[in-house]
């Protein structure tokens, strides 16, 4: 049940990894902030979820102008972690395993 619960969060992040496969690179190291707007966005979205982490990445990308700042500007951590994420990005249940 929870492969179809992550699903959304899932397919968002095979976007996002093709976007940072594809685009990103034709625009070069030119973010403000670290990290880059589409591995903050990736990050929420793994974190936080499909609706709150496109919120979060859409107020980051808002933040982005030629006269903000810039810097370090980590995702917000939840109080507890419900899922895991693999190397690629995917995002799967902890397992419950009896023993």
């Amino acid at each position: 049940m929870s492969f179809v619960w992550l699903a959304p969060r899932n397919l968002c992040v095979i976007i996002l990894r093709v976007y940072r496969a594809v685009i990103s690179p034709l625009y070069g190291d030119v973010c403000r902030y670290y990290p880059s707007c589409s591995s903050y966005t990736l990050q929420a979205i793994q974190h936080h979820g499909v609706v709150r982490g496109i919120w979060l990445g859409t107020k980051r990308i808002a933040r982005c102008h030629p006269w903000a700042a810039g810097g370090v500007d980590d995702v917000p951590v939840r109080p507890t972690e419900r899922y895991s994420v693999t190397d690629f990005g995917f995002v799967y249940a902890h397992s419950h395993g009896k023993g």
